[in-house]
């Protein structure tokens, strides 16, 4: 039987460490080492470095479990446990100095793919403000000490909800449509770049609801975990489907079934 409160130990400890170097190797000055899908999209050398030490570190702690990593790729293991890491979620946040940052870890039971693995432990930590999400399947999601709960429900004056954009031109269009048919639902609307952190002030009742477009799995492992486990629901195009690529929306119960349809055009 997995441990999951080992793992999220585990994972606590490895993203506090990888954390701190991110933080270190940012005040030292950020070098841009390529870019990804688009121009925008870029990886710096402290995204790779950070990515080395957390692979490194869970090699010599679980030297039989997978690997999913968004700079070094997918690796399986001899078992049936896959982590799934982004080393510094919100590239181009870190490299403008923009406090909102995060390292993103989850551990996953199944094969690496999001629709139809299952969730284990989750853990964001921001190395700026030091404010650290974790959950484990099962035993709650929390900030530090603090247990956390999603608001049920929006307030009569409209959702306060978060979204993002890709880096590709040629989707900001339907992005922006996307966004116009949410606008109904919503009091205000945040664009803070981090989807990890997105996902943490979802289950932290900072946020209503988040939606977004494009995210890969390391964007949301760990995230919509602490979602669920805060009394969330988390989805795709619709009810009942998975965080993917056309889709992802996050939430409270009240409010998720109105979210998914508009942000899917329903």
């Amino acid at each position: 039987m997995t441990d999951v409160r080992a793992l999220q130990q585990l994972a606590i400890d490895i993203a506090r460490e990888a954390g701190e170097l991110a933080r270190l190797r940012r005040s030292e000055g950020v070098r841009i080492a390529a870019t990804k899908s688009a121009v925008a999209d870029i990886v710096t050398e402290a995204d790779r470095e950070v990515e080395r030490l957390i692979r490194n570190r869970l090699a010599e702690a679980r030297p039989g479990d997978g690997f999913l990593g968004e700079e070094s790729g997918a690796e399986r293991g001899i078992g049936d446990l896959t982590w799934v890491v982004d080393p510094i979620d919100g590239t181009v946040n870190y490299a403008y100095g923009i406090p909102s940052y995060a390292v993103s870890i989850a551990a996953v039971a199944g094969e690496p793919d999001p629709a139809t693995w299952l969730a284990l432990v989750g853990v964001v930590f921001n190395p700026v403000t030091g404010e650290l999400f974790h959950a484990a399947r099962g035993e709650g999601a929390w900030l530090g000490e603090e247990r956390l709960a999603v608001n049920a429900e929006p307030s009569a004056a409209g959702a306060l909800l978060a979204t993002g954009f890709g880096y590709d031109p040629a989707t900001h269009v339907g992005d922006l449509a996307r966004v116009a048919r949410v606008m109904p639902l919503a009091r205000d609307l945040r664009r803070a770049g981090a989807a990890s952190l997105d996902f943490a002030f979802v289950a932290a009742g900072r946020l209503d609801g988040y939606f977004e477009r494009g995210l890969h799995p390391w964007d949301h492992a760990a995230g919509a975990l602490l979602v669920t486990e805060a009394g969330g629901m988390v989805g795709g195009a619709g009810i009942g489907d998975t965080p993917n690529r056309d889709l992802t929306v996050a939430s409270g119960p009240g409010l998720f079934a109105a979210l998914s349809a508009a942000a899917k055009g329903h």
